[in-house]
């Protein structure tokens, strides 16, 4: 595979997060403390959106799989180092990359799973509004601009500021609002912030 030129920041991006992660990483997972393996699986969840950003399926997979890993003992409800490290957000980060990848099925899936979590609602607002976001890109990917109209409505309701500044947000928004089928709500939204 060729690269293109915005693939070389997110190699050096997976670099970065991987040598950090590993020079953290405890020598042996089952003796490392929450706080360490809080703060090596949240590298490893950077290194492997860096991964997905440049198609690298493989590595983005083995990533999030040791960072699952470390989240399962780590456990919910905890932000050692403020990383709100745990399963959900491993969860979340994996429809990112799924949405990266262009797994639009995967991506909802994940989304899915990870919303039905008890801990979904310990995450703070801008996190699930742009995890919601992403959600929205799977559906839209997935051919579901119902569903993404839906979910860009929540993302809003969660975090306004994340719908209504975030350029990434806006593109979704013009692509659902095209649909003739769209709810009246996203109409009405996309009429505010002035997106055609």
């Amino acid at each position: 595979m060729l690269l293109g030129r915005d693939a070389r920041p997110a190699w050096a991006t997976e670099r970065a997060a991987l040598a950090a992660a590993y020079r953290i990483a405890p020598a042996d997972p089952d003796d490392g403390t929450p706080q360490e393996l809080s703060l090596c699986g949240a590298l490893l969840v950077q290194a492997a959106l860096a991964a997905a950003r440049h198609g690298d399926e493989a590595s983005a997979a083995e990533l999030l799989g040791e960072a699952a890993a470390m989240a399962d003992r780590v456990g919910e409800g905890h932000d050692h180092h403020r990383t709100g490290f745990g399963p959900t957000t491993v969860g979340s980060a994996r429809v990112a990359a799924a949405v990266e990848l262009g797994a639009a099925r995967a991506a909802v899936t994940w989304h899915e799973r990870t919303t039905r979590r008890d801990a979904w609602r310990w995450l703070p607002a801008e996190h699930r509004a742009a995890h919601l976001l992403d959600a929205a890109r799977a559906y839209l990917q997935a051919d579901d601009p119902a569903s993404a109209g839906r979910t860009l409505v929540d993302a809003d309701r969660t975090a306004p500021a994340e719908v209504r500044h975030r350029p990434a947000a806006r593109s979704v928004l013009a692509q659902v609002v095209r649909d003739p089928h769209a709810p009246a709500t996203i109409v009405q939204l996309a009429l505010a912030l002035g997106v055609t």
